[in-house]
């Protein structure tokens, strides 16, 4: 049997494994193709309001019983919402693996949404988007993407607003449940200490009952850019830029990945090194892209003082615009070297595994080996990058800026200073 081994089954769920020899833990989850840009304006919250009530009991456990299960026998048990996806997954020794799948598939298929606990969960998620309130570096994102996809599935935050998610009732999750969670909409993973044709069996009886269905149709995002600024009194000024990027489909994809982390990748990146090291002007900066099926965003991100604000946007615009023909063969080299690493260190774990084999899963329909996205990494080309960051800053970007920010110069300026 080859270490990577996939089987659907006949309602459309899949099951991918990945054997990890020497290892004596595994890591074994659902991922599931329903997240935030799956909801209704209505219902902007609820799949992140979801994932928290499956810890809250089943039909068979309570919450209690959820966490001692797993906990009992030395196991992890945690899960996550995103745009496009919602997991479930579970760390445990080899022996345990069947209680594993047991008990995420009880909370994903039998959450019991008792009143009492939606109501506990409720306060509990509600002082989460208070927490992220509070925290500058983070709630500007949720305002970038605002600001870049409005309007839009794509652009609502993850936690949703307060006010929608205080009157969620019952009907609310089983209703995106119905909509959402059929087995076609479902991928199990595993990786580490795992028996492929152990996991195939037990899903079968678990999951073999299901109907599949097909979810509705998703909206596809359409890039708008814009700025938002909120001016208060903090002790720093926060910078974000953003440019639509490509999604995972585009053969743009590994440029994609290499600029940026030539870009803001690590201490060795151009703007830490121009704005941080050589001027002074920030603690933190940095670049990333964002993938989807179907469009992708690259953000920088910057914390500076009041006074250095509109030198730190000129001076990060700048280093945009050198990159489209500055960018070193040295340059494009540390970056290729630092994604491979980061690929291949990644996958040293069960969990890093179990989320590669799922999200390739559901993305391309396929697992692609190490070595084939180390070798086109490798194939991309010094005028590929060029290429890539020339249409990447002509498009019109987003900005997002909070804090004492009113020095910062203005979106259409700094497109200007783009284009000139």
């Amino acid at each position: 049997m080859s270490d990577l081994n996939i089987t659907a089954l006949p309602n459309g769920l899949r099951i991918v494994t990945r054997r990890m020899p020497g290892l004596h833990s595994a890591t074994l989850g659902l991922w599931v193709s329903a997240g935030g840009r799956d909801e209704r304006a209505e219902q902007n919250g609820i799949a992140h309001f979801l994932e928290h009530m499956a810890f809250k009991g089943t039909a068979r456990r309570s919450a209690l019983q959820i966490a001692e299960e797993i906990e009992d026998v030395g196991g992890y048990i945690n899960a996550y919402t995103s745009r496009d996806t919602t997991a479930y997954y579970a760390r445990v020794l080899e022996a345990d693996t069947a209680l594993a799948l047991d008990v995420i598939s009880d909370i994903v298929l039998n959450p019991a949404f008792d009143q009492r606990e939606i109501e506990v969960e409720r306060g509990v998620i509600l002082q989460e988007i208070g927490q992220s309130l509070d925290t500058p570096d983070d709630i500007i994102f949720d305002w970038l993407q605002e600001a870049a996809y409005p309007d839009q599935p794509f652009g609502r935050t993850i936690l949703g607003p307060a006010e929608k998610v205080s009157i969620f009732g019952r009907g609310d999750l089983s209703g995106f449940v119905t909509e959402h969670y059929g087995p076609g909409q479902i991928i199990l993973a595993a990786a580490g200490a795992v028996d492929h044709d152990a996991i195939v069996r037990q899903a079968e009886g678990i999951f073999g009952h299901l109907t599949n269905r097909h979810a509705p149709a998703r909206d596809a995002a359409r890039w708008h850019g814009a700025e938002v600024r909120r001016v208060k009194d903090l002790e720093q000024a926060h910078f974000t830029l953003a440019f639509e990027g490509p999604g995972y489909m585009s053969p743009e994809y590994h440029a994609a990945q290499i600029w940026t982390t030539a870009m803001g990748g690590g201490m060795s990146s151009r703007l830490f090194q121009k704005i941080r090291e050589e001027r002074g002007l920030c603690y933190t900066i940095f670049a990333q892209s964002g993938f989807h099926d179907d469009t992708g965003m690259m953000t920088i991100y910057a914390g500076t003082a009041a006074e250095d604000i509109a030198e730190l946007a000129t001076l990060t615009v700048d280093e945009l615009k050198r990159s489209v023909d500055g960018m070193t063969d040295a340059e494009i080299a540390r970056a290729k070297a630092q994604l491979k690493a980061g690929l291949l260190m990644g996958l040293e774990s069960s969990s890093g595994q179990a989320e590669r084999i799922a999200r390739s899963l559901a993305i391309w329909g396929r697992v692609p080996d190490p070595a084939e996205s180390a070798a086109r990494i490798d194939a991309v080309t010094r005028r590929d990058i060029a290429d890539y960051a020339a249409r990447l800053i002509a498009r019109h970007p987003a900005m997002a800026l909070y804090g004492p920010v009113g020095g910062a110069p203005e979106l259409e300026r700094l497109s200007e200073r783009l284009a000139a």
